[in-house]
């Protein structure tokens, strides 16, 4: 059963909707198929949420994993979580980490949140050494897909915390002058970017 009481992110997670269900779990191997090669011994998960990712890829991360989220609660809900993880509490536009301080960086459904999101590609690829995962919702399908299924009808099926909106032409022209990209691919209704820092 979903908790209405828990953060939005949780309950997308809890869905008993089995075609959102599907295409999550979809997700997340495809994630996990692009880190599980990679071998890397430093990762930071960057907008981690309520660590529904290091959740996800336990097994493929190192001990120990940083973290880091701009909200309190989803950090305080990860330490309760995973204690090994070291996470605090940051912008992921400012981040206090060592330029090529991991040897991966992750960042999943963040971009769409911004105010800067380039301001923030930025940062990810400066404290990135090796590799970057970027993913956003694929627009205008994740909006449609959101419509048919009745959610934010007012707005047209757009999530009210989104204020960016990317399709694979203009998520390459966000990431383009911070990440070398390998390839853009669709899980749908996402993309998601691999490359390496500029």
């Amino acid at each position: 059963m979903i908790d209405r009481r828990q953060p939005s992110n949780v309950a997308k997670f809890q869905t008993r909707n089995p075609v959102v269900q599907r295409l999550i779990d979809r997700f997340f191997g495809n994630i996990a198929a692009i880190v599980k090669p990679l071998n890397a011994t430093s990762v930071l998960d960057a907008g981690c949420g309520e660590g529904e990712t290091i959740a996800r890829l336990a097994s493929l991360l190192p001990q120990p994993t940083s973290a880091v989220d701009i909200e309190q609660r989803c950090v305080e809900h990860v330490r309760a979580r995973f204690p090994a993880v070291q996470v605090s509490r940051q912008s992921v536009t400012d981040l206090s980490f060592d330029d090529d301080q991991f040897d991966l960086v992750l960042c999943l459904e963040v971009l769409e949140h911004l105010e800067d999101p380039g301001a923030a590609v930025g940062e990810l690829g400066r404290v990135a050494a090796e590799h970057l995962i970027i993913s956003v919702p694929l627009e205008p399908w994740f909006q449609l897909g959101s419509l048919i299924r009745g959610k934010h009808l007012g707005a047209l099926g757009n999530h009210p915390e989104h204020v960016n909106h990317f399709n694979r032409r203009s998520l390459d022209s966000l990431l383009r002058p911070h990440v070398e990209i390998d390839r853009i691919e669709v899980s749908f209704p996402w993309l998601i970017a691999t490359g390496h820092p500029r």
